[in-house]
């Protein structure tokens, strides 16, 4: 199994429009972060976690040629808006297969009535993406590309968000906290994603840096990797201050998963 980071930024990307604070001038390019989006490389195939608003550009950057399933974690804007480029994979007819929670489900269909209504057709020569949305439930196992994933649900503030355990590999986005049944299904694997913001000072919908150290404690993977960083932190002071065992990542960063 190998995880891809493709943005690992948040909402409001790195640098920050009209900000010239240390990161965003910075000449790192790890410190150049796009919205939050990863895929999967499995035997059976590749598995897309969010579609961001640069997910055209990540893909090309990461020399992404093919996609076979999609995970959607919630349907916040720095998740979701880059959903068209999924055109790419299915032009030619392909259908993705493409999991998320039921409360999302009614928002995707409003929220882009072009794709998942029938009778909206794109004119000839032009196309919509293709996607067969799916649900599932917390906890409970479903199959994609011939791996068990387990639902890892979190708080984000007011919505949930969900994460998932496939193997060895648990990956959470957008928590605030992780609740006993989430550590329960993460506990045991080797490489966590979290998210992490900054140092120091807390966050009504995400982990500050601190909190997201003391979550992977509990879990006790061997290697915890913070995503969903912001512009108050510089990858080289990441290095310099994280613990044993926490790394920070940056957009286009691989990971091997035995």
């Amino acid at each position: 199994m190998k995880l891809t980071f493709l943005g690992t930024g948040t909402s409001f990307g790195v640098p920050v429009v009209g900000c010239d604070c240390p990161t965003c001038t910075s000449d790192d390019p790890r410190d150049r972060r796009t919205r939050h989006g990863a895929l999967i490389h499995l035997p059976g195939g590749r598995l897309l976690v969010d579609t961001p608003p640069e997910l055209r550009l990540q893909l090309l950057a990461a020399g992404v040629e093919s996609v076979d399933a999609l995970w959607l974690t919630h349907d916040h804007a720095d998740h979701v808006h880059g959903i068209d480029d999924i055109r790419a994979f299915t032009a030619r007819g392909k259908d993705l297969p493409t999991w998320t929670a039921p409360e999302y489900e009614a928002s995707l269909h409003e929220r882009f009535r072009y794709i998942f209504d029938e009778a909206v057709q794109p004119p000839l020569g032009s196309s919509k993406p293709r996607i067969v949305l799916n649900t599932f439930e917390a906890n409970q196992p479903v199959t994609i590309l011939g791996e068990e994933f387990v639902p890892v649900r979190v708080p984000h503030g007011g919505p949930m968000v969900y994460g998932f355990r496939v193997g060895k590999l648990g990956y959470v986005t957008d928590a605030k906290t992780l609740p006993r049944d989430a550590v329960d299904v993460l506990r045991g694997v080797e490489v966590l994603v979290l998210n992490a913001l900054w140092f120091g000072r807390p966050h009504g919908s995400h982990f500050n840096i601190e909190e997201a150290i003391t979550a992977a404690e509990e879990v006790g993977a061997e290697t915890t990797y913070l995503t969903h960083l912001t512009h108050r932190v510089r990858h080289e002071e990441l290095l310099e201050r994280l613990p044993a065992g926490v790394r920070p990542t940056y957009d286009g960063f691989v990971v091997e998963i035995e």
